[in-house]
């Protein structure tokens, strides 16, 4: 028998596992993020700073007493998280560092020939001096060995020793030991991570059985594909593999769209069902979400669960944006309820408010701007300006 998850329950379920049903105001001390961080899986780390960086505001949106530098400790000082690529670039605990091996593996075998078509024959030469040069002279900046003359671009412009960095990172002879700026500086693997998290090495069906076991513990409910696609470290065909190998510890569930739609068939890890009544109910408050929060990152499972078309417009132009640049999106309870466009000006002291959009049949009623406002304050004293500016129109 195949039982029916409510959509109502669904999206409770899955904002739990994601950590927002949490206080957000309880006391969030340096353990306690590093928790979290494990409790979430990953943190996607990007350049983008129109209010305040991806990474920061995702651990923000789900407690409000976060501290950066507590970030900037674990993972520069602690070496309890580390820096490398799930779906893209991502901060994730070292706990699970033995794991990414495998990853870095499968990267050494294809990584090359893709970027021999991409740069073309030779690049490779600047390889072993890179990492000679890391090896005797320690921690570097891709700037701080760019060729003369060389001009800068965007990745595919990069000079040959910033591939070489590039190359050493993702095949994990390289770690990110921090960052400049937000440029990335690069040292030996041994000297970023520490010993304890290089061992003991995982076979390959305990790393299969690793990556689908706890992407589906942090998804609550999933298909094979979800099941692959929330770390990246496993394929599809792995994912359906191991699905099909463990039917035993695992119960179908259909879970309910938002549209009223036919439910789509999941899979939960056992036992699942008889815990539902344990999540708790998002809180009631108006929270801001990066673009890039873990909860989005599936957007066809964000749209079946919530009824919310979201989309990063950044490479669109500016003609054919639909919202903006870069639009944030609004979390009230467990409903996605719109989305603004907002701008932090530090030299001014103001966040910007340009324009609001709210859902279908969501109301601007008294009592939810009032939430709103109170969530754009919270904003702007973590972005660290004065006030909030709601400017001409932004209602729309």
């Amino acid at each position: 028998m195949t039982n029916l998850l409510s959509n109502r329950d669904a999206r409770r379920v899955f904002l739990a596992k994601q950590g927002l049903a949490n206080p957000p105001n309880r006391a969030l001390t340096k353990a306690g993020l590093l928790q979290l961080i494990q409790d979430i899986g990953f943190v996607q780390v990007d350049s983008i700073s129109t209010v305040e960086r991806a990474h920061h505001l995702i651990l923000f949106s789900r407690n409000q007493t976060y501290r950066r530098e507590h970030l900037t400790e674990l993972l520069e000082k602690d070496g309890a998280l580390f820096e490398h690529w799930t779906h893209d670039a991502s901060i994730l605990p070292s706990a699970f560092f033995v794991y990414w091996k495998h990853k870095f593996h499968r990267e050494e075998q294809s990584i090359v020939e893709r970027w021999r078509k991409w740069r073309g024959e030779g690049f490779e030469a600047a390889f072993e001096e890179t990492y000679k040069r890391v090896l005797q002279g320690g921690a570097i900046m891709a700037r701080e060995i760019k060729a003369d003359g060389h001009v800068s671009g965007g990745w595919w412009n990069w000079h040959p020793n910033k591939t070489a960095l590039e190359y050493h990172w993702r095949t994990g002879k390289f770690a990110i030991a921090g960052r400049t700026n937000f440029q990335k500086v690069y040292d030996l693997v041994e000297r970023v991570i520490p010993a304890e998290f290089h061992s003991p090495e995982v076979e390959h069906d305990e790393f299969v059985d690793w990556a689908c076991r706890s992407a589906l513990e942090r998804l609550g409910f999933a298909t094979s594909g979800e099941i692959a696609a929330f770390w990246d470290l496993v394929t599809p065909q792995e994912a359906k593999a191991w699905v099909d190998a463990h039917r035993e510890e695992l119960v179908e569930v259909l879970i309910a769209p938002a549209d009223g739609g036919k439910p789509r068939p999941s899979v939960a890890l056992s036992g699942f069902l008889e815990t539902l009544d344990s999540f708790p109910e998002a809180p009631a408050r108006i929270r801001v979400l990066s673009p890039f929060d873990p909860t989005l990152r599936d957007r066809n499972r964000t749209e079946r669960l919530f009824g919310f078309f979201y989309r990063i417009e950044v490479f669109v132009p500016e003609p054919k944006r639909e919202y903006g640049y870069y639009v944030f999106p609004l979390l009230e309870g467990d409903r996605l309820v719109g989305r603004i466009d907002m701008k932090a000006d530090r030299k001014a002291g103001t966040l910007d408010v340009k324009r609001l959009w709210l859902e279908p049949g969501v109301k601007a009623s008294a009592g939810r701007l009032e939430k709103l406002e109170a969530e754009l304050e919270r904003i702007a004293r973590f972005a660290g300006v004065e006030k909030v500016v709601l400017m001409e129109g932004w209602r729309g």
